[in-house]
């Protein structure tokens, strides 16, 4: 009974019946709530703090913005069909405005990430340009990956979203970190552009993913682990949310001697060998599956797949693509 009060306090005013109305679109920044519904922010603050301690939202810092997101699904998913039903009896006028509003939010993130881009495109062309085409990368994690529905994704240096927006219509739940701010708020502009309403982005550490033991199915790295001081630290933090067999993917540079890549490009390691990614999963508990090898530039890719430990080790299965 006391969380039904709870829930019933909080929603009794407009403004909070809004944003949460808004929360269901998409994730939303303090400042850009203020933006739609009109208000100061202190004032959106104070509605979000009801609704948080309500458990019906969730706000994360991010640098010097604080986002603000639906709350666990056992208490908001009740009030929305409650909300739902009422709209189709009722017309709700400021539902109409908001949503116009809304559209502008996404207007404006999309034109930040395309002035971001067109700032960096260069430094991005450089690096891309060293290796097979970044086509054929995604293909080949398409293919390791497979077809099958995963459970919880969880991206980890999600960047721009890239591998979210691959892979996150085949997940239940997905979910991207990121240490950087401003390359969370570019991954929130191009899923929000591609409609794409099942991913949960968040401020977070490899060293420290914010998701309990054992509550993944598949794990991605993508052009990350050449950032990490600790790379086999990343590995075992990834192994740790796994559930068993679950998978992790990680892509990343063969060895290789672009002394300039540490200086130009803050590469800490400049590639990864197959012996040491064996010894980094055997530490963690997991089991090789696959490595494939996509040769066609200055820079091999590597892609090595490994299983949460449930049994015996696995095979591995060794594929060359030029």
């Amino acid at each position: 009974m006391t969380i039904a009060l709870d829930i019933f306090r909080a929603l009794a005013d407009g403004t909070r019946l809004r944003i949460l109305a808004l929360l269901r679109s998409m994730e939303l920044s303090v400042g850009e709530l203020a933006q739609v519904l009109g208000q100061s922010q202190p004032r959106v603050s104070r509605h979000v703090k009801i609704l948080c301690d309500a458990g019906l939202a969730e706000r994360r810092k991010e640098g010097s913005w604080v986002f603000v997101a639906l709350g666990a699904a056992d208490r908001v998913a009740p009030v929305a069909d409650a909300l739902d039903a009422w709209s189709a009896v009722e017309t709700d006028h400021w539902a109409t405005a908001d949503a116009a509003r809304l559209a502008a939010v996404r207007a404006d993130r999309a034109a930040s990430a395309a002035q971001w881009f067109e700032a960096n495109a260069r430094e991005w062309d450089a690096i891309r340009s060293l290796h097979i085409a970044e086509e054929q990368v995604e293909a080949a994690i398409d293919g390791v990956i497979g077809a099958a529905r995963i459970g919880q994704l969880i991206d980890i240096g999600t960047g721009t979203g890239r591998m979210l927006e691959l892979f996150a219509a085949r997940a239940e739940q997905a979910l991207g970190i990121d240490r950087s701010s401003e390359m969370l708020r570019l991954a929130r502009a191009k899923l929000s552009s591609h409609g794409i309403d099942n991913a949960e982005l968040r401020q977070a550490d490899l060293y420290a993913l914010p998701l309990a033991d054992a509550a993944a199915d598949l794990a991605i790295v993508h052009h990350v682990l050449h950032f990490a001081q600790q790379p086999g630290a990343a590995i075992a933090e990834a192994a740790r949310v796994l559930s068993p067999g679950g998978r992790l993917l990680i892509a990343d540079f063969a060895p290789h001697d672009r002394e300039e890549l540490r200086t130009r490009d803050a590469h800490t390691r400049l590639g990864f060998s197959d012996e040491q990614m064996a010894t980094w999963f055997a530490t963690a508990g997991l089991a090789p599956d696959r490595i494939e090898t996509l040769e066609g530039g200055e820079l091999t890719v590597k892609l090595w797949l490994a299983r949460k430990r449930v049994q015996a080790d696995t095979i591995v299965h060794e594929v060359k693509a030029a």
